[in-house]
């Protein structure tokens, strides 16, 4: 047995073991999800990107709680605990990042994570759960749904997931609704030692990160190394002029050192 499909089956077990977490909603409207009956092979290629759960002992994961602990000093005095992470273009890795880093900040002491998938064209957390979501964030916005209804308890413990849920034909318009400015100020508030970490779509191809961004603490820009062209990191960083932006993520940079040689996904 591999040592990613060790760590899926630790963390398996531990799912069965774990009561539901009190500190995130009510433990009678949370709906804890099982993973699909999707092919093995493909479950694992999907999850063992989330080094910070499959390999925790990693250097590829060491960098995720160095991103944390940045993160951690630079929000925790101010109590800047949303945060959004987007990307220039797509397909530079944000979706990863966001997700590896709130495995990292649930799995400190104090801290637990909402992860909110705001990426309506693209939706991907659900899938790295392996996991079927039929409705979530867009449906809260549209219908009257009880949003406790639609938070995903995960087999991470002290991390849970709010899907997309259903691609709708105006994401743009429900992200700059009062309801989800009141959505976002009302999580914020609920309880201090939760951070919200929202995966947005790219900056460039759509308007919706830079609505959101206007209703967070701060702003998390990953960068691929050698695809992302510097023009479009310097356009996608005036796009968020004014924005508490904490910093950049460069990633699938391949660094060696007399020390240790690592990459990133």
């Amino acid at each position: 047995m591999s040592k990613i499909e060790e760590a899926l089956k630790k963390a398996a077990q531990a799912r069965q073991l774990q009561r539901i977490d009190s500190t995130l909603t009510d433990p009678e409207s949370v709906k804890i999800i099982p993973p699909s009956k999707k092919p093995l092979e493909k479950s694992l290629l999907l999850r063992n990107r989330l080094v910070t759960l499959t390999a925790p002992q990693s250097i590829e994961a060491e960098q995720y709680k160095k991103l944390r602990t940045q993160i951690l000093q630079r929000t925790k005095p101010n109590f800047q605990n949303t945060l959004m992470v987007t990307s220039a273009i797509a397909g530079e890795g944000k979706t990863l990042t966001a997700f590896n880093l709130a495995i990292t900040i649930a799995q400190g002491v104090h801290e637990t994570v909402l992860l909110v998938d705001c990426d309506f064209r693209r939706p991907c957390i659900h899938k790295l759960l392996d996991i079927e979501c039929k409705y979530g964030l867009s449906d809260y916005l549209t219908k009257n749904i009880d949003l406790a209804k639609l938070l995903v308890k995960t087999e991470i413990n002290k991390l849970t997931i709010l899907p997309a849920g259903q691609m709708p034909p105006n994401p743009s318009e429900l992200l700059a609704s009062e309801k989800m400015k009141n959505l976002v100020k009302e999580i914020k508030n609920r309880y201090q030692d939760r951070y919200i970490i929202f995966d947005s779509a790219p900056l460039l191809p759509t308007t919706d990160p830079s609505i959101l961004a206007r209703q967070v603490d701060g702003v998390i820009l990953v960068v691929q190394a050698g695809r992302t062209p510097r023009t479009d990191v310097v356009s996608a960083l005036k796009l968020l002029e004014g924005i508490n932006v904490l910093g950049v993520v460069l990633n699938s940079l391949d660094v060696i050192s007399p020390n240790y040689y690592y990459y990133y996904y």
